[in-house]
């Protein structure tokens, strides 16, 4: 089935100097999602510079605002990605993944596979595959709560494991922890999708089996089939919608995703 999305972004900052800013707010072209049409306003007019988004995914956008600054990103999408059905799904020998996924088996700043290790082990350690992914899943589901303001640019997998709570990006960061665990690949996926709440950027995960990577989202808000990527990485450190080498004030912020219909 196919489904078009469009999203509306408003940002509107106020820097306390001028300073140099790395935004991805784009919907990347994807095999799966293909961009109708987009439109980028940068106000006031400033020099924009495009580079690739981690991994090749997506598109960043270099700026350099000198007081204020404001964007609106509109854009139109069309999705013909599947929900993957996990358990049905094998996981790879981890010698023979492509080098570059490597890093997605590895702790990285909001993820520490290592020090949740034993934990995974004593939970999901006789899974594997699809089935450990979906375990992991189900677990996440029925041990967290949904709780917006309960965590912090700092917070943690291994934070959220003890502390029970959290927002989309902690539920992905505990789900991808555990999953690397188990030696499958996992990262982190920046989204638009409709029925998110509140309307927000949203964090979900994708998962490595079976040759190829698949769309998980342990809040259960967000449909695969109708998820639009932003980026990828190997936590939020890589996939933050604006990144500030400065300082700066958040005046505005809003974003708006609707299903506008489906085919087939």
């Amino acid at each position: 089935m196919t489904h078009e999305i469009e999203v509306a972004v408003r940002l509107d900052y106020t820097m306390r100097e001028q300073a140099a800013v790395l935004m991805q707010i784009g919907a990347a072209a994807l095999p799966g999602q293909e961009v109708m049409d987009s439109t980028l306003l940068l106000t006031p007019p400033d020099a924009m510079r495009a580079v690739a988004g981690h991994g090749g995914v997506g598109e960043r956008i270099w700026f350099e605002p000198r007081d204020t600054f404001t964007v609106a990103y509109d854009a139109r999408v069309r999705v013909t990605r599947e929900a993957s059905i996990l358990a049905a799904l094998a996981a790879d020998p981890l010698p023979a993944l492509p080098p570059e996924h490597v890093e997605y088996l590895l702790p990285s700043r909001y993820c520490p596979v290592d020090t949740l290790h034993a934990a995974v082990i004593d939970q999901f350690g006789g899974l594997d595959g699809g089935m450990a992914v979906s375990a992991v899943t189900e677990w996440i589901a029925g041990h967290l709560t949904y709780v917006p303001g309960s965590s912090h640019g700092g917070t943690t997998a291994l934070d959220t494991f003890h502390s029970r709570e959290g927002v989309c990006r902690d539920y992905a960061h505990l789900l991808i922890a555990l999953v690397r665990g188990l030696g499958i690949p996992a990262r982190i996926v920046s989204a638009y999708a409709p029925g998110v709440t509140p309307p927000d950027f949203h964090a979900l995960a994708e998962v490595w089996l079976q040759g190829g990577w698949h769309l998980v989202d342990a809040t259960g808000m967000a449909d695969p089939a109708q998820t639009v990527v932003i980026g990828v990485g190997r936590d939020a450190a890589d996939v933050a919608f604006l990144t500030i080498f400065g300082g700066a004030e958040l005046n505005a912020q809003s974003v708006g995703v609707g299903l506008v219909g489906a085919v087939g």
